[in-house]
C-alpha cells in the first residue's frame, strides 16, 4: 500500500507523552486518513484511524488499518513524518 503524507505534526507534553496526527491518502481510496499518534516516552505507540475530513467507505478504511496493523514499515513511516514535525 503506497501512501503519501499530507500534513504531519506532533507535540510533547509532560502528562500525556509525544502526541502526533498525520494527514494522508492511500493509493486508490477516495477520502484522506488522519492517524492520532501517542506514546508516554516515544517507543510504542498507541494510535486511532479516522476519515481526515469526510466520511469514506468503511471497507476501505478497515484495510488501511489491517495494512498498518500488519505493515510495520507502514506505521513506521507515519511515526517518523509526525517525529520530523517535532523537529521543526
Amino acid at each position: 500500500m503506497q501512501l503519501r503524507i499530507l500534513h504531519a505534526e506532533m507535540r510533547r507534553d509532560e502528562e500525556e507523552g509525544y502526541v502526533g496526527r498525520v494527514q494522508f491518502e492511500a493509493e486508490g481510496h477516495r477520502v484522506p486518513y488522519e492517524i492520532v499518534l501517542q506514546s508516554k516516552k516515544g517507543k510504542e505507540w498507541s494510535y486511532s484511524l479516522l476519515f481526515a475530513s469526510e466520511s469514506g467507505d468503511d471497507d476501505e478504511i478497515e484495510a488501511v488499518d489491517d495494512e498498518l496493523d500488519e505493515n510495520d514499515a507502514l506505521f513506521d513511516q507515519l511515526v517518523q513524518a509526525a517525529r520530523a514535525a517535532l523537529s521543526l
